[in-house]
């Protein structure tokens, strides 16, 4: 296995979504910091900026990992999506139609 060598977010599918969606992320085997792995937090947000739902907020070993977003209790409407450890921060864009 080709063990990855950045941080990388994905676009969540399917997008739009109604009322789940799948969001696929990579945390790298070695970061600038040398460790194996690495604290990951992968939160959701309003377009006003309000978190509205805590993903992931852990240590995680080097690997791609799928999470879930289940926003059945949400609005439609534009969400934002931002993988954030140590000094790599990505956000994406995804958006629930109900």
């Amino acid at each position: 296995a080709i063990m990855p060598n950045k941080f990388s977010l994905e676009q969540n599918y399917p997008n739009p979504f109604n009322p789940s969606t799948s969001i696929r992320y990579t945390v790298p085997s070695v970061t600038l910091s040398e460790v194996e792995g690495s604290r990951v937090s992968l939160k959701v947000y309003d377009v006003l900026g309000n978190e509205v739902a805590i993903l992931v907020n852990e240590q995680k070993p080097a690997g791609t990992y799928e999470v879930k977003f289940d926003a059945a209790g949400l609005s439609s409407g534009i969400y934002f999506y931002t993988l954030a450890t140590g000094s790599f921060v990505e956000t994406k864009k995804m958006i629930l139609l109900k």
